[in-house]
Protein backbone atom coordinates (compact mmCIF):
# COMPACT_ATOMS: atom_id res chain seq x y z
CA UNK A 1 0.00 0.00 0.00
CA UNK A 2 1.19 3.03 -0.88
CA UNK A 3 0.31 6.07 1.36
CA UNK A 4 1.90 9.49 1.06
CA UNK A 5 1.13 12.15 4.00
CA UNK A 6 -0.74 15.17 3.23
CA UNK A 7 -0.18 18.38 5.42
CA UNK A 8 -3.14 20.48 6.15
CA UNK A 9 -2.91 24.07 5.53
CA UNK A 10 -1.94 25.23 9.06
CA UNK A 11 0.85 22.75 8.91
CA UNK A 12 2.47 24.18 6.03
CA UNK A 13 1.61 27.87 7.34
CA UNK A 14 3.69 26.66 10.30
CA UNK A 15 6.64 25.04 8.57
CA UNK A 16 7.09 27.82 6.41
CA UNK A 17 6.98 30.23 8.90
CA UNK A 18 9.26 28.85 10.97
CA UNK A 19 11.90 27.95 7.97
CA UNK A 20 12.00 30.81 6.88
CA UNK A 21 11.84 33.31 10.13
CA UNK A 22 15.18 34.08 11.89
CA UNK A 23 14.96 33.82 15.42
CA UNK A 24 17.62 33.62 18.19
CA UNK A 25 17.33 29.86 18.46
CA UNK A 26 18.77 29.44 14.80
CA UNK A 27 21.16 31.88 15.42
CA UNK A 28 22.43 30.13 18.76
CA UNK A 29 22.82 26.77 16.99
CA UNK A 30 25.60 26.05 15.12
CA UNK A 31 24.03 23.54 12.70
CA UNK A 32 21.41 25.93 11.63
CA UNK A 33 23.12 28.60 9.62
CA UNK A 34 21.52 31.53 7.28
CA UNK A 35 22.12 30.52 3.50
CA UNK A 36 20.92 33.72 1.30
CA UNK A 37 19.83 32.88 -2.35
CA UNK A 38 19.70 34.81 -5.09
CA UNK A 39 18.12 35.15 -8.43
CA UNK A 40 18.19 37.22 -11.54
CA UNK A 41 15.32 37.49 -13.19
CA UNK A 42 14.52 41.17 -13.77
CA UNK A 43 11.44 40.58 -16.40
CA UNK A 44 9.67 38.11 -13.70
CA UNK A 45 6.06 38.93 -12.18
CA UNK A 46 7.06 36.66 -9.37
CA UNK A 47 10.17 33.94 -8.30
CA UNK A 48 9.35 31.40 -5.80
CA UNK A 49 11.99 29.11 -4.03
CA UNK A 50 11.30 25.29 -3.40
CA UNK A 51 13.52 22.72 -2.34
CA UNK A 52 13.92 19.77 -0.15
CA UNK A 53 14.49 21.99 2.80
CA UNK A 54 10.64 22.99 2.76
CA UNK A 55 9.27 19.75 1.22
CA UNK A 56 9.27 21.49 -2.38
CA UNK A 57 6.16 23.88 -1.57
CA UNK A 58 7.29 27.04 -3.19
CA UNK A 59 8.20 30.46 -0.93
CA UNK A 60 8.04 33.51 -2.87
CA UNK A 61 11.22 35.60 -3.13
CA UNK A 62 11.28 39.42 -2.47
CA UNK A 63 12.25 41.63 -5.31
CA UNK A 64 14.78 43.94 -5.16
CA UNK A 65 15.31 47.62 -6.90
CA UNK A 66 18.02 45.77 -9.38
CA UNK A 67 16.36 43.14 -11.18
CA UNK A 68 17.41 40.38 -8.43
CA UNK A 69 15.36 38.11 -6.37
CA UNK A 70 16.54 37.65 -2.79
CA UNK A 71 15.55 35.34 0.22
CA UNK A 72 17.22 33.89 3.78
CA UNK A 73 16.58 30.30 4.76
CA UNK A 74 17.51 29.01 7.83
CA UNK A 75 18.72 25.36 6.85
CA UNK A 76 20.08 22.46 9.02
CA UNK A 77 23.80 20.99 7.96
CA UNK A 78 24.01 18.80 5.25
CA UNK A 79 23.27 18.83 1.03
CA UNK A 80 19.95 20.34 0.30
CA UNK A 81 18.25 20.43 -3.51
CA UNK A 82 16.30 23.41 -4.43
CA UNK A 83 15.07 25.11 -7.55
CA UNK A 84 13.39 28.54 -8.34
CA UNK A 85 10.42 29.46 -10.28
CA UNK A 86 10.28 31.94 -11.96
CA UNK A 87 6.55 32.64 -13.09
CA UNK A 88 6.46 29.31 -12.48
CA UNK A 89 8.72 27.96 -14.88
CA UNK A 90 11.34 26.27 -12.88
CA UNK A 91 14.86 26.82 -12.79
CA UNK A 92 18.33 25.88 -12.17
CA UNK A 93 20.62 28.37 -10.12
CA UNK A 94 23.41 29.29 -12.20
CA UNK A 95 25.39 30.09 -9.56
CA UNK A 96 25.02 26.89 -7.48
CA UNK A 97 28.21 24.46 -6.39
CA UNK A 98 26.40 21.51 -8.14
CA UNK A 99 23.55 20.27 -9.07
CA UNK A 100 21.81 16.78 -8.79
CA UNK A 101 18.64 15.00 -9.59
CA UNK A 102 15.29 15.17 -6.84
CA UNK A 103 13.37 11.61 -6.00
CA UNK A 104 11.44 12.42 -9.14
CA UNK A 105 15.10 12.21 -11.25
CA UNK A 106 14.26 15.93 -11.99
CA UNK A 107 17.51 18.25 -12.61
CA UNK A 108 18.14 20.57 -9.13
CA UNK A 109 21.04 22.88 -7.89
CA UNK A 110 22.61 21.77 -4.83
CA UNK A 111 24.03 24.06 -2.04
CA UNK A 112 25.92 22.61 1.54
CA UNK A 113 25.71 24.21 4.16
CA UNK A 114 28.11 22.91 6.92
Amino acid sequence: MNRHWKESQNEKLYFMKTIHEQSPVATANPAIKPVNFFCSAPWAKAVRLSGDFNHWHPILMERKDDGWWFIRMWLPHGRHLYRFLVDDVPMLDKHAASTDRDLHNQPASLVAVG
